[in-house]
């Protein structure tokens, strides 16, 4: 009964670290791609975009004033 038992849990444990392992490499090799890459700079420039026209309106100055002072 108990070899049974260990034959089933060893299959079990096969099982499970096959898939993990699977998952692991396919996982890998989806974010080293590079329509992964593509994807996520597509959505990291869609936000930028939305989002730049609003902080530019708030931060850049009317008028400046000279970059370096003068010394007396």
């Amino acid at each position: 009964m108990f070899q049974k038992i260990a034959n089933v849990l060893s299959i079990v444990s096969f099982l499970m670290v096959a898939s993990m392992t699977g998952t692991a490499y396919f996982s890998y090799k989806y974010v080293t791609s590079e329509n992964f890459k593509a994807k996520i700079m597509n959505q990291i420039f869609a936000d930028v975009q939305q989002k730049m026209p609003k902080m530019l309106n708030n931060k850049i100055p009317k008028s400046t004033g000279i970059s370096i002072p003068k010394l007396p």
